[in-house]
């Protein structure tokens, strides 16, 4: 079975950083990107609670800003899901998760490459080090750094379609 693949991209800022990075950051940032792959009906997303999944747009973040077409996977469905539960028992657990260096985008990166082998745009992957290239962001990032997401999450739970 086939299915298109897509990324969901969302703005957790609502426009802010658009608006307030040049002030803040010395730099002009579109937004503060949350992103989940769409596929199989369903949409996956990685956050401090582990991998997770809804209906597309299903997030609390309402519809997305952005959907960007990454093409059609031939990967069977069970084969996603054993990689699924896989990686939420070992480099997507909740307790891995890190707002710079391990998150939803690298997640979202993760799928499409297993999905599709196509990217995600580079500049959500590389908005966390654009940020931090700042001073503001030299500045906060001891404090993200002390940050720690505990773990209790359980894997992830595969839904049957």
């Amino acid at each position: 079975m086939t299915s298109t693949v897509k990324l969901y991209v969302y703005d957790l800022s609502h426009g802010l950083a658009r608006s307030m990075s040049p002030g803040i950051l010395g730099r002009q940032i579109d937004g503060i990107w949350h992103t989940g792959i769409v596929a199989f009906g369903n949409e996956y997303f990685f956050g401090g609670g582990g991998i997770e999944a809804c209906g597309p747009g299903g997030t609390v973040m309402g519809q997305p800003h952005q959907i960007v077409d990454l093409g059609m996977t031939q990967i069977p469905f069970d084969v996603f899901m054993e990689y699924l539960e896989e990686l939420s028992k070992t480099s997507f657990k909740g307790s891995t998760y890190h707002l710079f260096h391990h998150n939803c985008n690298n997640f979202s990166a993760e799928l499409a490459q297993f999905l599709t082998g196509n990217n995600i745009p580079a500049h959500i992957t590389n908005l966390p080090q654009d940020v931090l290239s700042t001073p503001f962001g030299a500045m906060i990032q001891p404090f993200v750094e002390a940050m720690h997401v505990s773990g209790g999450h359980s894997p992830f739970q595969p839904r049957q379609m």
